[in-house]
């Protein structure tokens, strides 16, 4: 075990080196390794004194690497000597268990803040923030020593420089309890400064609670790009033949201006599609002065991204651009056809009824498309006999590849004249949008060799992009959120216009306090004895998720079905953990109630074929809950143990419909779970009837949660609730963030939810009424007040990059965007190669074959397995059949719904979920879910997620095969019968 332990670990040290090398502190890390020879160690001390840290870092990684000398067992001495010497960040890594690339991206981004506002940090009281770091653990005994010894001999700013050195070494988590220490020591400009808030007492934030009738607006900032002057708009000459002819622009003036005024032509009603508009709508779209300054570059036929704030009318503009397009196309006499990409089904509809629809259909054809329509079969007709049509962008993607491979049904970019994109910023991101504008950027270098060839061009539709937010693409200086900019601009390719209105939102207080969970975590350190497994992280954290699965991924590749089981229930006590951080006690409970009942009655037989066998771990972990469950219920009827958040969320919902008129507002929750949970705990709570609250839960479709999604009839029948006032207070997940047509709301919570500056932007722009509010609400120690500070900083990123963009250089700016559009391209073309190699490496079936994850009873070869449809892999052998056994879905059941439900495949052995009963064209196929199984593979043992994963080329399901074979069973058992 030693020595896998020792190879693993050398692997990290190379995967890991650049990152580690700047996380490792050589000094006193050298006197605790005692593997390493004298004349080594001295060497890397050479190489500390001569160049520092860092080279002295990568000089030690290196040496460990490359010798093969050292005793069994280095690796355990390797990391104990990291975490004594407080590199607990490095640690993690050399034990392969690195954060969250959210997480980690996260980390980066504070530890680039700190650097970029060093000069400013230097001021601080140094012997007192380091007390008070040291007594937050960010700093051993000895930094604590050598930092006020830096002080005494070299003065104030000498110490806190190295301060700061150490601190960033420390792992995730740490920027949060270094505000607390400068909060502590009186530091309140620097907070603030590092916040990126007004560094102004009057306009700090408030912990204290807010009085009723006391102004709620306690920050008040911009959130759109400053106002740039004439000078840096590159509509000037200067740039009028930059790329593409797409212009970068911004408004000539400073005024404010107010988006939220009514116009009589932006009436919010929702038409139906036999709606007839008033004559003056049918004949006139009129924008609003800083609407119609964003437009004028797409009016001169410009490639333009329009960045406006949610709300402020970035559609409207589109279908005004839209209109005039067809319309100059028409006084012309060339053919005009326009397309509007969307990244999300119900976006259709409504940019259709409420949009384009609304105000062209009296004068063009318009006609909408998406995978839940049955005109995406006559696709290639409906671009014909149309003059807009409105899809989302995969069926425009699946008919351009159909023209790539000759296909008759496929169709070009040429055929199109104006391509509308909403929510741009998703181009670069490697999805769909992003593959469309692959096949526009090569298209468009092709045309450029014609040109030299002296060959007509092939046409390309002119690019117009929507969004409320490019964003910075996590980067960590000003200069690569200025790339990221350029790099969304080439992507389109376009220009990008912005107004110089500036939008303004009201933040509320942020109340944040830990709260502990000792019986949960209790039964969890049972359960780690009786497993004999050591922990390495706090449970009820993202790492510990991550430690936990990983064990059970292990345990079920080697068969070890205790701590296999054991992993399993870990996993369920740690969400249930992560849920009394955010929703009641009692939810929290239900959920491990759920939980093991619903495991009790897959071990119960199902009828008398087979008997399901509970071992000793089973019944040790069912009998351990219910020792437990009446404590857990006790707790759940105690007020002091509910958590924090729930208490503020609660006095900021009321205090919301006790002093607006007519409150509209939005919760966002982190998960599914917790929607429907606040939801429940909304509607049974009567503090929230007496005020007039009217709740309901809004979440996506996907079918990735155990929690069942909801169907685009559900959502749409919700919406409109939302929007005719049956229902006031909406709780969503990230679905409703973006895109779609959300009535106006006077007040937006993010609760115990943070993810990047885009999803910042979008949710608070939610807020549309006049004096709309938006408030974060979380727990301390949870880092999400941490990550929306970060947020908040790189939107002034984001701003200030847009805003350079704006003054850059014609020459820069042609060179930096060819640049990146020849590296996208490239990029496309490896990944290509990368696919067409990993699908000639396919292997058949017979190399694999697949056992139960829980009791590992064989179950079939490979070669037994078919795919219907090129997505759902099945098993409808005899043999297959006599091994699982088909009961009702509960978790749907439950929910009551109106349609009959197919059933769940279930091992006889142990009961462990195989996948579903699905019914193809009237016969029962037993689907197999891949994470279900452990595979054998080339004599290893693997797990996988997904069938993706799998490179293994499985038969199309022969349809007529098995039904005749159906047919003749079946006309056996008519003859015994007669």
């Amino acid at each position: 075990m030693s020595c896998e332990q020792d190879a693993e670990t050398g692997h990290a040290l190379g995967c890991f080196r650049d990152r580690l090398k700047r996380l490792i502190r050589v000094e006193p890390l050298l006197d605790l390794l005692h593997f390493l020879e004298p004349d080594r160690k001295d060497r890397i001390k050479a190489k500390f004194r001569e160049e520092g840290d860092i080279s002295a870092a990568a000089f030690l990684i290196d040496e460990i690497i490359h010798s093969k000398n050292y005793e069994q067992g280095w690796s355990r001495e390797l990391i104990t000597a990291l975490e004594t010497v407080g590199c607990k960040h490095a640690a993690k890594y050399v034990l392969n268990s690195p954060p969250e690339p959210t997480e980690e991206a996260e980390n980066d981004s504070c530890v680039r803040l700190i650097d970029l506002l060093q000069l400013t940090l230097v001021s601080m009281k140094t012997a007192d923030v380091c007390a008070h770091c040291r007594a937050l653990g960010l700093l051993t005994p000895e930094d604590q020593e050598n930092i006020m010894k830096l002080t005494e001999n070299q003065g104030n700013i000498g110490g806190a420089r190295l301060l700061l050195k150490r601190l960033v070494k420390n792992e995730a988590g740490w920027f949060s309890k270094f505000l607390q220490a400068l909060e502590d020591t009186e530091h309140h400009d620097l907070v603030r400064e590092l916040r990126g808030e007004p560094c102004n007492e009057d306009e700090a934030m408030s912990v204290e609670t807010v009085e009723e009738g006391e102004q709620t607006c306690l920050e008040t900032m911009p959130v759109l790009p400053p106002v740039l002057s004439a000078n840096s708009s590159l509509l000037s000459e200067d740039l009028d033949s930059s790329v593409d002819s797409g212009g970068l622009c911004t408004s000539a003036d400073n005024e404010e201006v107010d988006m939220y005024k009514e116009v009589e032509e932006e009436e919010e009603e929702d038409l139906t599609e036999d709606d007839d508009p008033s004559e003056e709508s049918k004949s006139n779209i009129v924008l609003r002065d800083y609407q119609m300054e964003v437009a004028r570059p797409a009016l001169e036929e410009k490639n333009i991204i329009i960045c406006l704030p949610t709300g402020s009318g970035k559609t409207r503009v589109a279908v005004y651009i839209t209109k005039e397009h067809l319309e100059r196309k028409k006084q012309t006499g060339q053919p005009g056809k326009v397309v509007v990409l969307v990244n999300k089904v119900p976006l259709v509809e409504q940019h259709y009824k409420a949009e384009f629809g609304r105000f062209l259909k009296h004068q063009y054809s318009v006609e909408r498309v998406s995978g839940a329509s049955q005109l995406k079969i006559s696709f290639p007709q409906i671009i014909e006999q149309n003059d807009i049509i409105i899809c989302t962008a995969q069926i425009l993607e699946n008919s351009l590849a159909k023209a790539k491979n000759g296909d008759e049904d496929g169709i070009k970019l040429s055929q199109f004249t104006l391509m509308v994109i909403d929510e741009c910023h998703h181009t670069k991101k490697g999805g769909v949008y992003n593959h469309i504008m692959i096949r526009y950027l090569k298209q468009k270098h092709q045309n450029q060799l014609l040109k030299k060839q002296e060959k007509s061009p092939v046409p390309l539709p002119q690019i117009l992009g929507l969004t409320a937010s490019p964003g910075v693409g996590g980067a960590m200086s000003q200069q690569m959120a200025e790339e990221h900019i350029l790099q969304v601009i080439s992507t389109l390719p376009s220009g990008i216009a912005s107004s110089a209105s500036v939008l303004f939102c009201k933040r509320l207080k942020r109340r944040e306090r830990k709260q502990k969970r000792d019986v949960i975590k209790k039964i969890m350190d049972k359960i780690h004895k009786h497993a004999d497994l050591k922990l390495l992280c706090e449970p009820g954290t993202q790492n510990y998720e991550q430690w936990v699965v990983q064990k059970e991924q292990n345990a079920a590749k080697e068969e070890n079905q205790m701590v296999r089981v054991c992993a399993e229930h870990l996993r369920q006590y740690n969400e249930a953990l992560h849920q009394s951080n955010t929703i009641r006690m009692s939810d929290a409970f239900r959920f491990l109630d759920k939980y093991h009942n619903e495991e009790l009655k897959t071990k119960s037989s199902p009828d008398e074929e087979g008997t399901i066998t509970i071992t000793d771990t089973e019944r040790f972990l069912f009998t351990l809950f219910k020792d437990n469950k009446a404590k857990l219920q006790e707790l759940m009827g105690k007020p002091q143990y509910e958590n924090n958040s729930l208490a503020q969320l609660k006095t900021n919902i009321l205090k919301e419909f006790s002093t607006r008129e007519m409150a509209r507002g939005i919760i966002f929750p982190q998960t599914r779970l917790s929607a429907i949970a606040l939801c429940q705990w909304i509607q049974e709570n009567p503090k929230f009837d007496e005020v007039g609250v009217r709740a309901s839960y809004l979440i996506g479709g996907g079918d990735q949660s155990v929690v069942k999604p909801m169907t685009a009839a559900e959502q749409k029948d919700v919406l409109n609730k939302f929007r005719d006032g049956q229902i006031n207070l909406l709780i969503a997940t990230t679905v409703a963030e973006e895109g779609l047509d959300i009535a106006e709301c006077n007040f937006v919570i993010r609760y115990c939810l943070v993810t990047n500056e885009i999803a910042m932007i979008q949710a608070r722009g939610r807020g549309r009424a006049e004096d709309s509010s938006y408030t974060l609400v979380a727990e301390a120690g949870s880092g999400v007040a941490e990550r929306e500070s970060v947020n908040e900083y790189r939107e002034k990123m984001m701003s200030t990059a847009i805003a350079k963009v704006c003054k850059m250089n014609r020459a820069d700016y042609e060179k930096k965007t060819r640049e990146f559009q020849m590296q996208a391209i490239m990029e496309e073309k490896v990944k290509i190669k990368k696919k067409q190699r990993k699908g000639m490496m396919k292997e058949p079936p017979s190399k694999i074959s697949l056992s139960c994850r829980q009791c590992s009873v064989s179950v079939c070869s490979g070669e037994d397995i078919e795919k219907i449809e090129n997505m759902h892999h099945v098993n409808v052998t005899k043999q297959f059949s006599k091994l699982f056994t088909v009961r009702e879905n509960a978790s749907l059941q439950e929910r009551l719904l109106d349609y009959e439900t197919n059933g769940v495949i279930a091992c006889k052995n142990c009961g462990q979920q195989w996948g579903s009963m699905m019914l193809y064209k009237s016969i029962e196929c037993p689907c197999l879910h891949i994470k279900n199984f452990v595979v054998t593979y080339s004599s290893k043992k693997k797990t996988f997620s997904k069938w993706s994963e799998l490179p293994i080329k499985f038969p199309a399901f022969d349809y007529t095969q098995h039904a005749d074979l159906l047919v003749e069973d079946s006309g056996e058992e008519d003859m015994e019968t007669d």
